[in-house]
């Protein structure tokens, strides 16, 4: 499946709409898309997940990859909207203590 990957500013903050699987095929459009934005000062973003489905450890390592840029650069991210079977692969890692989630989404497809 692709993805696809929509950045919209609201107020301050840079919201990107992700569509589809995050998987090793599709991980490097999210993270081109994401990293620079990472990367300039005092950027707050927020990653809309709602509609992403799967994510395998590949997407991990986006996300992972991007809290460290963050902190590097002084932006600030989280996540929301995640389904909860994508939700489930941040809390058995334990990414859901380190990244911030604001809204899971329970009882999504399945």
């Amino acid at each position: 499946m692709n993805l696809s990957v929509n950045v919209q500013e609201d107020s301050n903050v840079k919201v990107l709409e992700v569509s589809g699987e995050i998987d090793a095929y599709t991980a490097p459009e999210l993270k081109e898309t994401l990293m620079p934005l990472m990367r300039e000062s005092g950027n707050e973003i927020e990653v809309d997940l709602e509609n992403v489905q799967y994510m395998d450890s590949t997407g991990l390592g986006v996300f992972v990859s991007a809290l460290k840029a963050s902190k590097e650069s002084g932006s600030h991210y989280t996540l929301k909207n995640v389904q909860d079977r994508v939700f489930r692969i941040f809390e058995i890692t334990g990414l859901s203590e380190i990244i911030e989630i604001k809204a899971a989404i329970r009882g999504g497809n399945e």
